[in-house]
């Protein structure tokens, strides 16, 4: 799993939008609110492992987890922790950058984290934990699409970020282009088209996050129930001294 882009659509706004690919007879839960460390989260939940794959924090952070470092890597029998519970426990830190150097990530399979803060200003970023070691880099506030590594080898991620370049090429980008991309790009390419189906793993839900101004907006469709749902988490009105 999965597919995600993110796109900046202000100086202080933002747009992500992520397809989840998992097993279809796994259960995934709309997003709710929840309070963990008495931090309130805004995220959609795995029926199955209690974690998630996407959320938002009132630490004014989005966090989005692709399965899979750099590169596609051999599973191991097990792990000792979930990539879902990283994800949660990194939404509630006080401070991202100290929480993530802290972690202890040993045992845990690989993964690539998508990172959007805004308390003082918008900043994108990207963690990768290769199994050996992690990477944190700071990203340029431009579109960026990530494929994971998991799924899709370096080919497929290679036509997957030409079809994001036409596409920008064509399109402005909004929340709602954004979605046409993520429901039609490599239509009909059912190995590795946006919305795929490789059978034991297909796409099965598409998430959409739009912050702005003090609002970030969550929007889920379970492509397997064909329902969907929206919250809105409302921030505090930033006052500059």
């Amino acid at each position: 799993m999965c597919t995600v882009t993110l796109i900046p659509t202000g100086t202080n706004d933002f747009v992500l939008t992520s397809n989840r690919d998992e097993a279809p007879n796994r259960t995934t839960l709309s997003p709710e609110f929840y309070r963990i460390n008495n931090t309130r989260l805004l995220f959609p939940k795995d029926e199955v492992a209690g974690g998630s794959w996407i959320g938002v924090s009132e630490k004014q952070r989005v966090l989005c987890v692709l399965n899979g470092g750099f590169e596609m890597h051999k599973r191991k029998a097990s792990y000792r922790l979930s990539r879902g519970v990283v994800m949660k426990d990194l939404l509630v830190a006080e401070n991202l950058a100290k929480a993530i150097k802290n972690y202890k990530l040993d045992g845990v399979e690989p993964f690539t984290l998508v990172i959007v803060e805004w308390r003082s200003s918008m900043k994108f970023m990207e963690l990768v934990w290769d199994g050996t070691k992690k990477h944190l880099s700071d990203l340029p506030l431009e579109p960026k699409l990530w494929s994971s590594s998991s799924l899709y080898d370096s080919e497929m991620k290679q036509e997957r970020l030409q079809w994001f370049a036409d596409f920008k090429n064509e399109k402005d980008l909004s929340s709602k282009s954004i979605m046409k991309f993520h429901k039609t790009a490599g239509l009909g390419n059912e190995d590795y088209g946006v919305i795929m189906d490789r059978f034991f793993v297909k796409t099965t839900s598409i998430t959409q996050i739009i912050k702005l101004n003090n609002e970030v907006q969550m929007s889920f469709e379970n492509l397997q129930t064909n329902n969907t749902s929206k919250q809105v988490f409302k921030f505090p009105i930033a006052i500059n001294d």
